[in-house]
């Protein structure tokens, strides 16, 4: 029996995301924890996060989560989600400056607040609703999922990673962002799949599925 940690910093949609992986993956025993060891033990690692940028990183380290989070990103399949994408970058524009894992080379903006969307008014931030995703590149967690299915966002930050290759989907909203990346065993959206209905159940079981 596979399992799979989801990890617990205390700043993330936990529930929702445990049940959404215990409903795609009923033969894996799925956990919830903090507890280094058990994440280090564990054959996927699903790292969510919400919140503030300067919060998550200090979460992480109260946790004591770090080290093995770079662990399982270097060596198992590893979906991060929301902030569980933004802070496996260098450094974030929020708080006035924060100082992120560092895991890829690039950074963390937040949208201008400036763009005008399709009813001529100022586009709210946060970005908060279903918007289309459009891949960059073909991946083995789009199996199943059609091209422009709408996911469900809540953030005001997004990602820029310098290493462009990186960028596995897309999304607009006044601007084009990054939503999704990947690197060998390691898949991190911006969206919440959690709450994208069957599109998002369709990427988590991808994900319990995916042999990289």
């Amino acid at each position: 029996m596979e399992t799979i940690a989801v990890v617990d910093y205390s700043l993330g949609n936990l529930r929702s995301v445990s049940k959404a992986v215990e409903h795609v993956a009923p033969d894996a025993r799925v956990i919830v924890t903090d507890d280094p060891a058990l994440i280090e033990e564990a054959d996927r690692v699903v790292f969510p996060g919400q919140g503030a940028a300067r919060d998550c990183m200090k979460a992480i380290s109260d946790h004591h989560v770090e080290k093995a989070v770079r662990n399982a990103a270097a060596t198992r399949p590893f979906l991060g989600i929301c902030m569980g994408l933004q802070v496996l970058m260098q450094h974030s524009q929020e708080n006035e400056g924060t100082k992120l894992l560092g895991l890829f080379e690039g950074d963390v903006r937040r949208f201008s607040g400036t763009a005008i969307g399709d009813n001529g008014l100022p586009l709210k931030i946060p970005h908060m609703g279903w918007s289309r995703v459009d891949r960059v590149r073909e991946h083995p967690l789009w199996d199943g999922i059609e091209n422009g299915a709408r996911f469900y966002f809540v953030h005001s930050y997004f990602v820029v990673p310098e290493d462009r290759s990186l960028v596995a989907a897309t999304t607009d909203y006044g601007e084009t962002f990054t939503c999704a990346i990947a690197h060998e065993n390691l898949f991190a959206v911006q969206f919440h799949p959690e709450k994208s209905a069957d599109a998002g159940l369709q990427l988590i079981k991808n994900f319990v599925d995916w042999r990289p």
